[in-house]
């Protein structure tokens, strides 16, 4: 038994590792931001799809099911245009540390959907939040506008998230996160019909972003999600959640290791990181502390 809990705990890892791998691969492919997410998303969808046949697993779905996976799948199709284009115009480190804001942006939007009262330990936790952001915002203007992209994708992912946490309580995993895919990768190919971005440059893509985009698509994207759900069937939430804020040290260790020079800020920025981190750490922390008492208050 333990042997198997510690085999999960290696595989999210691996998991978290393959979330942070994602930035990597948005800086490394030079499609724009928009094309980046259609092909990421329509390929993941095809990936999915394939599983379900495989697998016999059913593609019903109720209609309000599928109203508000059109909504929440146009929502996630959002975060992932904002975080890519962050990348592209600042760095890989600069668009994941804002993006760790996400966890504020969640305890703001929970109580709206979840009906209770916003804590003050959370409001404090988001002051330092943002007092770590000044500090980078200070020293690194020169990433204002990349900030602000990640800060965007970090509101939207923590309402997918928020939404997601309704969501769950009805749907299985597997058909929230295929129609998900799905009317995303729709809410765009409308857009870029509407726009007339379609064309026969559109898929004349290199080789290189070629293999970039199926393994963001399929590694990245379909079996990480895929994976994920499997692995919090025998990981206590606390240990999901601590493991998950570890994404962004992974990918900023990547980035400085693939990119050098290019990632490498001043200690300011690092300072102003730092708090950012530990905050989403200390909040991990906290959220899971009460959900353990709570627990065993109730045994």
């Amino acid at each position: 038994m333990e042997g198997n809990k510690l085999k999960n705990y290696l595989h999210l890892h691996f998991i978290v590792f393959i979330w942070g791998f994602t930035a990597i691969l948005g800086a490394l492919i030079s499609v724009d931001a928009i094309p980046l997410v259609w092909f990421r998303m329509s390929l993941a969808v095809v990936f999915i799809a394939l599983y379900f046949i495989t697998r016999r697993k059913s593609f019903k779905v109720d209609k309000i099911g599928l109203l508000k996976f059109a909504i929440s799948g146009v929502i996630i199709a959002l975060h992932w245009v904002t975080f890519f284009k962050a990348i592209k115009v600042s760095n890989v480190s600069v668009a994941l540390v804002t993006m760790s804001t996400g966890a504020f942006f969640a305890s703001l939007i929970e109580p709206v959907f979840f009906k209770r009262k916003i804590k003050a330990i959370e409001i404090l936790l988001g002051i330092l939040v943002i007092a770590g952001l000044y500090i980078i915002f200070n020293f690194q203007s020169q990433y204002t506008l990349g900030i602000i992209y990640a800060l965007i994708s970090a509101f939207l992912s923590a309402l997918f998230a928020v939404l997601n946490g309704l969501f769950i309580k009805k749907y299985d995993a597997n058909i929230i996160s295929f129609y998900q895919l799905m009317f995303g990768a729709l809410g765009i190919t409308l857009y870029l019909l509407f726009t007339q971005k379609f064309s026969i440059e559109f898929f004349q893509i290199s080789t290189n972003d070629w293999l970039y985009l199926i393994i963001l698509s399929s590694f990245c994207t379909a079996y990480a999600f895929i994976a994920s759900v499997q692995v919090m069937k025998y990981l206590t939430p606390y240990t999901v959640m601590l493991t998950i804020n570890l994404e962004p040290v992974y990918a900023i260790i990547l980035a400085l290791i693939i990119f050098g020079e290019k990632e490498q800020m001043s200690t300011e920025f690092y300072y102003g990181a730092f708090i950012v981190l530990f905050v989403v750490l200390l909040n991990g922390v906290l959220k899971n502390t009460n959900f353990i008492k709570s627990k065993f208050s109730k045994k």
